[in-house]
């Protein structure tokens, strides 16, 4: 998870021509989801972390009515998976309200809305090579804290991975890495506050911009749409230069 193998200078503009080459897939059929389970296996069993899913690769979670499972297709191949959850004060479940319930409940506490994050999972045969899929696949946590206006993304991150949560999110620690008893392994609970920290994200990393039509595609379940689109194209290249502020609650 770096973008040293590129110049700083041109990092976010290589991965701006790869969006060119991406879609994202909202997962809703049971036959999708099969999909999804197959590559957490495959991921987790490569990474020796079959351990973080000891219920099995699908869960209760998975189908919570602010849960959100994207596939992210890359020449229309399927090379990673996230799963985003949307958790308020009053829709609690969450995958790191299971592993750090008090930190998580402060937060709600508060007034709090929450973006969570989990479930990564990246095809290690298709993405050895390919230092841009964390932050793609990553991609639509950023999206989900547009469309909601959301406070936090929350991260629930393996002690050695939490750098790159920092760098790139610009995390804070709430809780030091720990023993979680759901995941069995220890696990690091970041945070970032898209409020303070939003202008500055999206400057660094426009790729993470998105259009309005965007975030409703990706997150919209109002009652009246018609079936989630088959295809998701990342706008960030076209949302016109000055309208940062309408991408995060700013």
């Amino acid at each position: 998870m770096s973008d040293t193998l590129f110049t700083r200078n041109d990092f976010s503009t290589k991965i701006l021509e790869i969006l060119d080459h991406v879609e994202y897939r909202r997962v809703e059929s049971s036959e999708d989801m099969e999909e999804v389970e197959r590559l957490r296996y495959k991921a987790y069993k490569a990474h020796g972390a079959l351990s973080l899913a000891p219920e099995g690769l699908l869960d209760d979670v998975d189908f919570d009515s602010h849960a959100y499972i994207f596939g992210l297709y890359y020449y229309g191949e399927l090379v990673s998976t996230i799963r985003i959850h949307y958790v308020t004060p009053e829709h609690r479940i969450s995958r790191s309200g299971e592993a750090f319930p008090e930190a998580m409940d402060e937060l709600l506490d508060a007034g709090l809305t929450l973006i969570d994050p989990a479930r990564f999972a990246a095809d290690p045969e298709l993405t050895a090579n390919m230092p841009w899929v964390p932050y793609l696949t990553l991609r639509p946590a950023i999206v989900a804290a547009a469309y909601f206006r959301a406070d936090r993304v929350i991260q629930s991150v393996r002690p050695p991975h939490a750098a790159f949560y920092k760098r790139v999110f610009y995390a804070d620690t709430i809780v030091p890495g720990r023993l979680a008893e759901s995941y069995g392994v220890d696990v690091t609970l970041m945070s970032t506050n898209v409020i303070e920290v939003g202008r500055k994200l999206l400057t660094r990393y426009p790729f993470f911009i998105s259009s309005a039509s965007e975030q409703r595609m990706m997150f919209s379940r109002n009652p009246n749409d018609t079936l989630p689109p088959l295809t998701i194209i990342p706008t960030a290249r076209f949302v016109p230069q000055g309208q940062l502020g309408t991408d995060l609650p700013l």
